[in-house]
């Protein structure tokens, strides 16, 4: 298996551990979510991880590759502003904590370039 056929698989894998991640923990991701938006915080959590599930679906079938990774970017442009709120929240936290926080701010660009890569992929044929 090539590196660029390892690569949706993997950010597959990314996304299905994160979205099990929402069910197995949703007080921590509850948490997360921005008060402006309407529901309950829970709502949102189970809502995310389904759409986490559903993507790692799409990226895992070459069929729906393409489209699961533009949405797929899409998404981590989307959960931008949990980052964010997360990062102000725990500013009082632990230095390591904040490290946490603050880091991942950033690591959302490079998983949307991940995900545009991948929905460059040819499909094989």
């Amino acid at each position: 298996m090539s590196p660029a056929s390892r690569s949706p698989l993997l950010l597959a894998g990314l996304l299905a551990t994160a979205g099990a991640a929402h069910f197995a923990m949703p007080a921590a991701f509850d948490q997360l979510v921005p008060r402006s938006l309407p529901g309950t915080p829970r709502g949102w959590t189970k809502a995310s991880g389904v759409v986490e599930l559903a993507l790692a679906a799409g990226l895992v079938h070459p069929a729906t590759r393409a489209e699961a990774a533009r949405a797929s970017a899409l998404f981590f442009v989307g959960v931008f502003p949990a980052h964010v709120k997360m990062a102000w929240d725990w500013r009082h936290r632990s230095t390591a904590a904040k490290a946490v926080a603050l880091g991942r701010i950033p690591l959302q660009a490079p998983l949307v370039l991940w995900a545009r890569s991948v929905s460059r992929q040819r499909r094989a044929a």
